[in-house]
């Protein structure tokens, strides 16, 4: 829908492609850490299996965290055609 943030090269058609980018895009943008020592956020083997089940029934993976810095980020892996909304055209094809 947002034809402005979508690429080519982030275009996917195999799930562990998919997978690579959430992790490596997580690894960026690394969560806050809890000066307690508890955890703020699911760990990432944890978040991976998640998106692995939900992309390969066809839902999208959304991951959203504070930063170390206190930012807020953001990013997703959408299905396309989306399972629930299978009337919505994909912006671009897979390279």
């Amino acid at each position: 829908m947002r034809r402005t943030q979508t690429s080519p090269d982030r275009a996917w058609t195999d799930l562990p492609d998919a997978l690579a980018w959430l992790k490596e895009t997580h690894g960026a943008n690394l969560p806050f850490e809890r000066e307690d020592g508890k955890q703020a956020y699911l760990d990432l083997r944890t978040k991976v299996g998640y998106a692995r089940d939900a992309l390969g029934r066809g839902s999208d993976a959304v991951w959203v965290h504070y930063t170390k810095s206190s930012n807020l980020v953001s990013f997703s892996v959408v299905c396309c055609p989306q399972r629930f909304l299978p009337e919505i055209q994909c912006p671009l094809p897979p390279l």
